[in-house]
């Protein structure tokens, strides 16, 4: 499966002014992305260019919550009663 990309160009005195890396601005835009539910946590990590632990530290270190509501709660249950491991 081929994932289409999309480019946006940002001006090298933008980033200069916020003193941010490419890589940067893409964690940013992941993190802010992930806290305003546009994103969901494997699509920002994915975004970011991280790991899921590596992503979920920097949710840790800016205290963005993790968003996991009762049906998460309930699928993992299921998840784990399937497995037998309850």
């Amino acid at each position: 499966m081929t994932t289409e990309t999309v480019s946006i160009e940002i001006a090298r005195d933008v980033l200069d002014a916020a003193r941010l890396t490419p890589d940067e601005v893409r964690l940013e835009l992941a993190l802010y992305l992930y806290a305003q539910g546009k994103l969901s946590q494997g699509k920002a990590r994915e975004l970011a260019g991280m790991s899921l632990w590596e992503f979920r530290q920097h949710l840790a270190i800016r205290k963005i919550p993790v968003h996991y509501n009762i049906n998460d709660f309930e699928n993992d249950l299921q998840t784990l009663q399937r497995l037998d491991l309850l």
